[in-house]
């Protein structure tokens, strides 16, 4: 296993990293049989077979022109918002998705920010070190919130929503949820969405991002909920509008926001990442040190499984499975 250039690997399939990708979390998983290319050219991309792809790689079919042999992407989660699927199914290339292993991670994230915007550790933390300690009790300063007996909202319930509402309800935190897609527990669900809005002192998103629910959290949503609500996004950066966000929090609608998740990413400077009330990440939360290794493995799985003639464990694009007795597999010694 090699970062050599893919023209001296002779017939040695060859796989390229897209974004930033650690060759030590990728080729022992990919075997001795394929040559992995972290940093490829055009020549190398010529003649790759299969890719490991970072969230912010961006592959269109411009790209996939530039790659003919590709058979197989593989991203390192499950957002797919940067890969043309039509483009790659209709020449034959698998999307692998990897969405159970970062799950866990993610959502100990939604808990940290709500946690940090509910208790106010980085107002709280700017007072200590600011020496304001007399002021620890001024109103102004806001009020110290609690998980035990509050409502958690969660707005998709796949594999990341469920979680959330495990570490919730471990929290005593009572627990809602919406998905107009796989209808969550009777007992908690909410067909509603605006009445689980109007329910709920934590609203987390964990909705895929469609042209539908483009900015829906918006003025109108976000005036529907509980005065002092928190919002947490670990989903995607384009469901919330951020100036309605802001909005809110200047008018004490929201009591704060946790973004770990931004549009575009990198983002743009916006006025709400300067308010107080307000927790930024840069969408590392599902990419703690054993959700890394174990994102990257299944992807690199993935990569083997399709160029081994082998359904993948998951697929962005299910109906590359049509095609599937149709490819050769490739040769890995």
């Amino acid at each position: 296993m090699t970062d050599a250039p893919a023209r001296a690997s002779g017939e040695r399939p060859v796989v390229v990293g897209l974004g930033e990708v650690d060759p030590t979390l990728v080729t022992p998983v990919l075997g001795d049989g394929m040559d992995f290319v972290a940093t490829p050219g055009d020549e190398d991309l010529a003649v790759a077979v299969g890719a490991i792809v970072r969230a912010d790689a961006k592959v269109d079919a411009g790209f996939l022109d530039r790659t003919p042999r590709m058979r197989v992407l593989a991203r390192t989660g499950v957002g797919t918002d940067l890969i043309d699927l039509p483009a790659a199914t209709a020449r034959g290339i698998a999307v692998v998705i990897t969405p159970g292993s970062g799950t866990r991670a993610v959502a100990e994230g939604v808990l940290a920010h709500a946690l940090s915007l509910l208790k106010r550790l980085g107002p709280l933390t700017a007072l200590v070190r600011e020496g304001r300690w007399e002021q620890r009790s001024d109103p102004a300063e806001g009020t110290i919130g609690d998980l035990d007996g509050a409502t958690m909202g969660i707005i998709g319930y796949g594999r990341i929503g469920r979680r959330v509402g495990e570490l919730a309800q471990a929290c005593g935190m009572r627990v809602l949820a919406h998905d107009p897609i796989a209808a969550p527990p009777a007992e908690i669900d909410r067909p509603d969405l605006h009445a689980l809005v109007a329910a709920s002192d934590v609203l987390t998103l964990h909705a895929p991002l469609t042209e539908d629910n483009y900015h829906f959290v918006n003025g109108d949503l976000l005036a529907r909920t509980r005065p002092g609500a928190i919002l947490v996004n670990c989903g995607r950066g384009a469901l919330v509008d951020l100036d309605a966000a802001l909005a809110a929090l200047e008018s004490g609608q929201l009591g704060g926001v946790g973004l770990d998740v931004f549009e575009p990413e990198p983002p743009q400077h916006h006025p709400i990442f300067d308010h107080p009330n307000v927790s930024l990440t840069p969408h590392l939360m599902g990419l703690t040190r054993r959700a890394t290794a174990a994102t990257f493995a299944d992807a690199a799985q993935g990569v083997v499984d399709v160029l081994a003639g082998r359904r993948p464990a998951a697929l962005a694009n299910p109906a590359w499975v049509d095609t599937l007795g149709s490819a050769a597999p490739v040769g890995t010694g």
